[in-house]
């Protein structure tokens, strides 16, 4: 029996993707720097992303790190980013914009959803930053954005479970909660029941040795030296083990 279970696996470079999609990802999310929290991949990563993999994938469109106020320069490269992922047939966009005070920019979301159709529109987890959960709730509903990501205003899903349960009765099936921000297996089941979420979203980044064999380890291009010989990336078998668990637990919700 088919399971209604949406498991997102965020990814941030092709051979990532394929290994989400070996493991039974329903989608991904692609974007780069996630280090950064995440911003808007390259054309060419979106592209031969695309060729490689069958399953949706949804793009980050993010024009920088830090906060989620945009100013009228990123918000016209953010619109940009919508139309290429657009001109590229992707299935979805991922973005989220707030306002000074910490209310969700409503008019300029609105904008960004209807130019993106016919594609998915997920709100990030800008969400969790905006000062009141419930009240920006509705208005990413307004909106029309087809689902908000969300660890219910906490680091960790895990501490914010009780707040994105209320959230997921509240949706009321008019916009879709996907839960983030440390899924893992070991806390899978828990969260499904608990929440009564559908859709996760996991990362389940593994640190992997970089294959150099000369290191320099006395300088570093980045800001952080140690990071110059480790990469990150997403294990199949990680993906497989989730994806089992997910399904273990709506199958023993439907026998009770």
């Amino acid at each position: 029996m088919k399971t209604p279970i949406a498991l997102e696996i965020c990814v941030e470079s092709v051979e990532a993707a394929i290994a989400a999609e070996r493991g039974g990802a329903s989608r991904i999310e692609l974007c780069s720097a996630l280090y950064e929290g995440g911003m808007t991949p390259s054309y060419a990563l979106m592209q031969q992303t695309l060729k490689h993999i069958r399953i949706p994938a949804h793009i980050m469109v993010r024009p920088r790190g830090g906060d989620f106020f945009y100013s009228g320069i990123e918000f016209e490269v953010m619109k940009q980013d919508v139309r290429q992922c657009k001109a590229l047939g992707v299935a979805g966009v991922v973005l989220g914009l707030l306002n000074l005070d910490g209310t969700v920019d409503v008019e300029r979301t609105r904008e960004l959803v209807q130019l993106a159709r016919p594609m998915q529109v997920t709100f990030h987890r800008a969400f969790d930053s905006s000062a009141d959960l419930m009240q920006s709730l509705e208005d990413i509903i307004t909106t029309g954005a087809d689902r908000i990501l969300t660890s219910g205003g906490a680091n960790q899903i895990v501490d914010g479970a009780e707040v994105a349960a209320v959230l997921q009765q509240r949706a009321a099936g008019r916009i879709e909660i996907m839960i983030g921000g440390g899924v893992k297996a070991s806390n899978a089941r828990q969260l499904f029941q608990q929440i009564g979420a559908t859709h996760f979203h996991a990362s389940l980044r593994a640190p992997v040795p970089s294959p150099m064999q000369y290191r320099k380890t006395e300088m570093g291009v980045g800001a952080e030296t140690e990071r110059d010989y480790i990469r990150f990336t997403v294990k199949e078998e990680s993906v497989r083990e989730l994806t089992g668990l997910l399904q273990e637990a709506v199958c023993a919700a439907a026998v009770k």
